[in-house]
């Protein structure tokens, strides 16, 4: 029996021949699964129980600060390798072989540059690009709409009625910031859709009070705040599924774990 300790944003690479007919159990903090294709799979809590084999897991990481460790059995005694060569997939950790204790037990730390995964970024920020001009183009139409039906978007402060291309542009700025968010939950959360989700949802409430302070007629008050809304629409569960897709795209591949 061994015992695997991850530091707080360590990276081990699995080697599946290592890996297979070892059974690993979390015994501190929470390790997750990196899967095949670098996208970030479940995280596993205290007790969870779980073996790799073909399931095409090819890194454990701690997604937290906090030390964890798991205790890894192998079948008939056999032990995994305390290191192995580098190669293309694990040159992107080390393992310190000097904080190898007594007992055999390894210790990984994270490497100076921790891994990314600029092509889940990159997906990510493709989806937001796309969700933001559909907003935008939503936001107009709407606005447009609205002047249609009588409402003159005239705010009493400035004198002027907000042109259509006003709205495209705030839109614009402020879905922007919202991908900018979302890439970062998926960068540095273990649960990037649900901190987006919660995020989303309160600074969509915030934006709701600035339309009742510009002393604009009712009309433009109740259209103001259904354009936030048509935004928020649009946006909100375009980034949030974009995020869980890419969060836990392949889970439904990973056989034998238990406790999760």
């Amino acid at each position: 029996m061994r015992t695997l300790t991850l530091r707080g944003g360590a990276r081990v690479a699995v080697v599946a021949a290592h890996w297979r007919d070892a059974f690993g159990v979390v015994t501190r903090g929470r390790v997750q699964l990196e899967l095949r294709d670098g996208q970030l799979g479940p995280v596993l809590g205290r007790d969870a129980g779980f073996w790799l084999r073909g399931t095409g897991v090819r890194a454990l990481r701690n997604p937290g600060r906090r030390t964890a460790t798991v205790r890894i059995a192998t079948r008939h005694g056999r032990r995994i390798p305390d290191a192995t060569p580098p190669t293309p997939v694990t040159e992107s950790w080390r393992i310190d072989m000097q904080s190898m204790n007594e007992t055999g037990d390894v210790v990984a730390d994270p490497a100076s540059d921790r891994t990314r995964h600029p092509r889940r970024l990159r997906g990510l920020a493709g989806i937001g690009v796309l969700a933001t001009l559909a907003a935008m183009v939503a936001t107009t139409l709407a606005a447009a709409l609205a002047r249609a039906l009588g409402v003159d978007f005239e705010i009493p402060d400035g004198g002027e009625a907000i042109p259509l291309p006003g709205f495209a542009v705030v839109t614009g700025f402020f879905s922007v910031v919202g991908v900018l968010i979302a890439v970062a939950f998926l960068r540095w959360s273990a649960r990037p859709a649900e901190r987006f989700g919660c995020t989303a949802v309160t600074l969509t409430a915030i934006s709701l009070v600035p339309p009742f302070l510009v002393r604009a007629n009712t009309a433009t008050i109740i259209a103001l705040l259904g354009l936030h809304l048509v935004a928020a629409a649009v946006m909100i569960p375009a980034l949030a599924r974009s995020l869980r897709v890419r969060a836990e795209s392949g889970v439904s591949q990973i056989s034998g774990i238990s406790g999760a």
